[in-house]
């Protein structure tokens, strides 16, 4: 697995950030799912095709317990771009881990599993199949025999700013970068501090495509006076760097030019020396490597 897909996940595998996903997500931010009821659950399940094992991977998923007693499996999947198999994905998941419960020696262990889509496109809605039947191309008469299978999708640009609001952890300033570039194109740091800031920046980096938040953490050393703690903090660094990034650019620019000048004199100089050895215009363009007309401004000739 890259270090991009195990960065885009370690965000959400807090138990803090992931109850406070699914109870404003499910239960509208009541507080439902506590964070310390939240056993980890290895994301990968093994089945076997064509003689071979293979593996399927969950981007997050956690058991919720009351006690000793599993009350669900919950997964989250993560999608910057619609995909029309999210429900031949999902079915794979959820159907992985109900075949673990067959195969768990507790044969009074059977619960159910809960699989969440969250989607970060802010440019378009999701417009892909959300079900299975949406899916397949399913003659008629056979229809009312296969079962559909929906998919949870939640669109996190596209909620509301009151949903937004809901999140507790980190994962608000998430929701609501996307939020606000979704209805405004523009975003306004938030100023509340993070708990998780190295992560939440990488999730930010991974699913906005702007390496810009991750870069800043280069940057975060004590003996430089640079601490990040807020959005705002990296939106100030942000810009603190394109200032100095351009200050380079324009330095480098003006050394090149200062260059250019000074090898253009040379040729000059050049060009006007061969003129008093009586040798050709046209010859010295080549020498000098310039073109004929700017010899002839050199040498004071006329355009022919």
């Amino acid at each position: 697995m890259g270090q991009k897909d195990i960065a885009e996940k370690i965000l959400e595998a807090y138990n803090d950030v992931f109850s406070d996903i699914v109870n404003v997500l499910l239960f509208n931010g009541d507080q439902i799912l506590k964070e310390n009821e939240l056993e980890d659950q290895a994301p990968r399940s093994a089945y076997k095709a064509d003689g071979k094992y293979r593996e399927i991977e969950r981007d997050v998923a956690k058991r919720w317990k009351n006690k000793n007693i599993r009350l669900a499996c919950i997964g989250l999947e993560n999608q910057t771009e619609p995909d029309a198999d999210m429900p031949l994905r999902i079915i794979g998941y959820d159907g992985a881990e109900y075949r673990a419960q067959l195969n768990n020696e507790n044969q009074r262990e059977r619960y159910p599993v809960i699989t969440l889509v969250l989607y970060y496109g802010y440019d378009k809605h999701w417009d892909k199949p959300l079900s299975l039947l949406e899916r397949l191309d399913v003659p008629e008469k056979f229809r009312p025999y296969v079962n559909d299978y929906k998919v949870n999708l939640f669109e996190i640009a596209y909620l509301s700013r009151e949903q937004a609001k809901l999140f507790k952890s980190d994962f608000r300033v998430v929701a609501d970068y996307f939020v606000q570039m979704q209805t405004t194109g523009t975003y306004i740091g938030n100023p509340e501090e993070l708990v998780h800031v190295q992560e939440t920046l990488s999730l930010m980096s991974i699913m906005t495509g702007d390496h810009r938040f991750e870069a800043v953490l280069s940057d975060e050393d004590g003996s430089k006076g640079v601490v990040i703690k807020t959005m705002c903090d990296v939106l100030d660094r942000i810009e603190e760097k394109g200032r100095m990034e351009g200050r380079m650019e324009g330095r480098m620019e003006g050394r090149m030019e200062g260059r250019m000048e000074g090898r253009m004199e040379e040729k000059k100089e050049i060009a006007i020396n061969l003129h008093s050895m009586n040798m050709k215009d046209t010859d010295i363009a080549n020498v000098v490597k310039v073109s004929l007309d700017v010899v002839r401004k050199w040498l004071g000739i006329a355009p022919a």
